[in-house]
Protein backbone atom coordinates (compact mmCIF):
# COMPACT_ATOMS: atom_id res chain seq x y z
CA UNK A 1 0.00 0.00 0.00
CA UNK A 2 1.51 3.40 -0.87
CA UNK A 3 1.06 6.55 1.41
CA UNK A 4 1.78 9.99 2.02
CA UNK A 5 2.61 12.51 4.83
CA UNK A 6 2.05 15.78 5.45
CA UNK A 7 4.40 17.31 8.62
CA UNK A 8 3.47 20.88 9.71
CA UNK A 9 6.54 21.75 10.91
CA UNK A 10 5.59 25.25 12.19
CA UNK A 11 3.45 22.81 15.03
CA UNK A 12 6.46 20.47 15.49
CA UNK A 13 8.70 20.56 18.48
CA UNK A 14 11.53 17.79 17.10
CA UNK A 15 10.53 15.38 19.99
CA UNK A 16 11.27 12.48 17.53
CA UNK A 17 8.17 10.34 18.41
CA UNK A 18 7.26 9.92 15.05
CA UNK A 19 11.05 9.49 13.85
CA UNK A 20 11.43 6.25 16.46
CA UNK A 21 8.11 5.43 15.34
CA UNK A 22 8.50 5.04 11.78
CA UNK A 23 10.11 1.29 11.24
CA UNK A 24 10.94 2.20 7.22
CA UNK A 25 12.88 5.46 8.40
CA UNK A 26 10.74 7.86 6.27
CA UNK A 27 11.14 10.95 8.69
CA UNK A 28 14.29 12.83 9.78
CA UNK A 29 14.78 15.34 11.96
CA UNK A 30 15.69 18.83 9.59
CA UNK A 31 18.78 20.80 10.53
CA UNK A 32 17.27 23.65 10.22
CA UNK A 33 14.80 25.45 12.72
CA UNK A 34 11.35 26.18 12.05
CA UNK A 35 10.22 29.96 13.06
CA UNK A 36 9.55 28.40 17.27
CA UNK A 37 13.24 27.74 17.32
CA UNK A 38 12.91 23.81 16.98
CA UNK A 39 14.49 21.55 14.66
CA UNK A 40 11.30 20.17 12.85
CA UNK A 41 10.47 16.62 11.27
CA UNK A 42 10.24 16.18 7.93
CA UNK A 43 9.70 13.62 5.31
CA UNK A 44 12.73 12.28 3.91
CA UNK A 45 12.12 9.23 1.74
CA UNK A 46 8.47 9.56 0.96
CA UNK A 47 8.34 6.85 -1.50
CA UNK A 48 9.06 4.28 1.18
CA UNK A 49 6.11 5.05 3.02
CA UNK A 50 2.92 2.76 3.53
CA UNK A 51 0.60 4.90 5.19
CA UNK A 52 0.56 2.93 8.61
CA UNK A 53 -0.31 6.23 10.78
CA UNK A 54 2.28 5.12 13.25
CA UNK A 55 3.71 8.76 13.20
CA UNK A 56 0.80 10.27 13.34
CA UNK A 57 -0.45 8.30 16.42
CA UNK A 58 2.72 9.39 18.31
CA UNK A 59 2.64 12.80 17.43
CA UNK A 60 1.93 15.09 20.68
CA UNK A 61 1.20 18.32 18.26
CA UNK A 62 -0.94 16.23 16.12
CA UNK A 63 1.10 17.34 13.37
CA UNK A 64 1.56 14.77 11.26
CA UNK A 65 -1.57 13.76 8.36
CA UNK A 66 -1.53 10.69 6.48
CA UNK A 67 -3.02 10.01 3.13
CA UNK A 68 -3.20 6.49 2.18
CA UNK A 69 -4.09 5.20 -1.52
CA UNK A 70 -7.31 4.35 -2.11
CA UNK A 71 -8.78 1.78 -4.69
CA UNK A 72 -6.87 -0.55 -7.24
CA UNK A 73 -8.75 1.16 -10.55
CA UNK A 74 -6.26 1.87 -12.79
CA UNK A 75 -8.20 5.43 -13.08
CA UNK A 76 -6.91 5.86 -9.14
CA UNK A 77 -3.99 3.79 -9.15
CA UNK A 78 -1.21 6.18 -8.05
CA UNK A 79 -3.31 8.61 -6.61
CA UNK A 80 -3.48 9.29 -2.91
CA UNK A 81 -7.50 9.91 -2.32
CA UNK A 82 -8.32 9.79 0.94
CA UNK A 83 -7.33 10.84 4.46
CA UNK A 84 -6.36 8.34 7.03
CA UNK A 85 -8.44 8.90 10.19
CA UNK A 86 -7.70 6.33 11.96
Amino acid sequence: MKGMIVIDEELCKGCTYCVNACLLGVIVIKDRFNKKGFFPASPKYPDKCTGCNMCAQMCPEIAIEVYREVGTSRSRKGQICQKDMQ
